[in-house]
């Protein structure tokens, strides 16, 4: 009967090998739509505030004026590497297994290439000992999903900021948030703090399978059944992930008044004043330093922001500074004044906003193996 050489010119070693790398890539291909849909609503939010102004920080310090939009877009370059990683690596391993058999190929007259494409791989595996104990493709998509982790973590952990009192910058709707157990004026950004915290659990089950892997010798050995769980558990982790940090954004109310309030803390506009002398005022970029500390800080005795001090005050200070100086001092002025390619500038985020679109309106989706 034929149903009795369905065994023949296999092994467990190789169908084991086939199913799971299947499943790897058939999630590298999940994980990337939901990725692109995540992309899809932090641009759709980025449209709508393009001049919203925000405070640039280094250090977590007050540093140069930019707009909201370019801080979210900032994370869409972060996803969009995401992206790449997956189906970089769902092209590398388009390799079938099947005929390897234990670990050393078969006798039989099979047609390896015939049968990989029939299962929708691009090719066949170059050495069957490699082949059975080959989990590099689980470790690749663990890595992938701990890379993207620590970028949702990131977008969290600035959203737990900015919804604090100290900042104020937005507001997570109820569905993503919960009240305080004994205290009912609070309202806590559990959601993107459990996002943070499931970055760890994935981080560990890429440390688990390294750990598993770095010893056994070839080929097949059972300690690879260890491949599975971890693999799965981040999948699970990095879809579910995905989809409640788009819905958390989607629903999130933003407030640009906060935001605008916050660029007048810290003098933000302080590079400016530097630049300004530089070019207007042929005065070494070093020289500029220093006059610029002696205003932020004629500014602070002042109580004012530097965007705000009074033309008098600078002149005092330098006499080559002209009357013109407080157009680019203004925090506005500042944000749209770096226009160099990927600066924050209206007009570049703008382009970068139609650079997005059309990376997410492309098909690169589609070519990914369908297996």
């Amino acid at each position: 009967m034929p149903a009795k050489k369905l065994h023949t010119a296999r092994s467990r070693n190789d169908q084991v090998a086939l199913d799971f790398r299947r499943y790897v890539l058939r999630k590298d291909r999940e994980i990337v739509g939901r990725i692109r849909s995540l992309m899809t609503a932090i641009v759709d939010i980025a449209r709508e505030h393009t001049s919203t102004l925000l405070p640039g920080m280094t250090h977590l310090q007050h540093a140069q004026p930019i707009n909201f939009a370019f801080h979210l877009l900032a994370y869409a370059a972060m996803f969009k590497r995401d992206i790449e990683r997956f189906e970089n690596s769902a092209a590398r391993n388009s390799v079938s297994p099947i005929g390897c058999a234990a670990l050393a190929g078969t006798p039989h007259n099979i047609d390896r290439v015939l049968t990989a494409r029939s299962l929708g791989f691009e090719s066949v595996s170059v050495n069957c000992l490699d082949t059975v104990s080959d989990r590099d493709f689980a470790l690749e998509i663990l890595f992938n999903i701990s890379t993207l982790m620590m970028h949702i973590s990131r977008l969290s952990e600035e959203i737990i900021l900015w919804s604090s009192y100290e900042f104020r910058f937005v507001e997570l709707s109820d569905a993503y948030s919960t009240g305080s157990s004994i205290m009912p004026q609070k309202k806590n950004p559990d959601v993107p703090e459990l996002l943070r915290g499931k970055t760890g659990r994935v981080y560990g089950n890429l440390m688990g399978l390294l750990t598993v892997m770095k010893g056994l010798p070839l080929a097949y050995n059972k300690d690879t059944q260890e491949d599975k769980e971890g693999v799965f558990d981040s999948v699970e982790t990095a879809e579910i992930s995905l989809e409640i940090l788009r819905e958390a954004l989607k629903t999130m109310t933003v407030k640009p008044q906060n935001m605008a309030r916050a660029c007048k803390l810290g003098h933000l506009s302080a590079t400016d004043l530097a630049d300004y002398l530089v070019e207007h005022c042929d005065v070494p970029f070093r020289e500029a330093h220093h006059i610029t500390g002696r205003a932020v800080a004629r500014a602070e005795a002042l109580g004012c922001d530097l965007s705000d001090i009074a033309y008098e005050e600078l002149r005092a200070i330098d006499d080559r500074i002209g009357e013109d100086v407080c157009g680019y001092l203004s925090i506005e002025h500042s944000m749209n004044a770096r226009t160099s390619e990927g600066g924050t500038a209206e007009v570049r985020v703008l382009e970068q906003i139609m650079y997005f679109d059309h990376y997410l309106n492309a098909q690169g989706y589609d070519s990914l193996p369908d297996v």
